[in-house]
């Protein structure tokens, strides 16, 4: 499924979820990413997600889109670059 991710967590555990999210998804712009992830990928991601965030304090939205209904998307002004390879 096709994956959209949107954060904001305190400085100090910024470093943390970025890595997580570079590890699943191509890096967007700042804080958002996206990326195709199937089903055991995506458990896995909020799972880790869920144990580096405060969930007092932090705020991470997860958009998911089904299969065959991925999302367009529309760039108005500078676009990123190219998505960097995940591996």
């Amino acid at each position: 499924m096709y994956v959209i991710v949107v954060y904001d967590t305190a400085a100090k555990r910024n470093p943390k979820v970025l890595k997580l999210c570079r590890k699943y998804l191509h890096h967007i712009q700042r804080s958002v990413f996206e990326g195709r992830l199937s089903e055991a990928q995506l458990v896995k991601f909020r799972h880790e997600m869920a144990s580096l965030i405060d969930h007092g304090y932090d705020h991470v939205t997860i958009y998911t889109f089904p299969p065959g209904t991925a999302p367009q998307r529309v760039l108005l002004g500078t676009g990123p670059g190219e998505p960097e390879t995940i591996l």
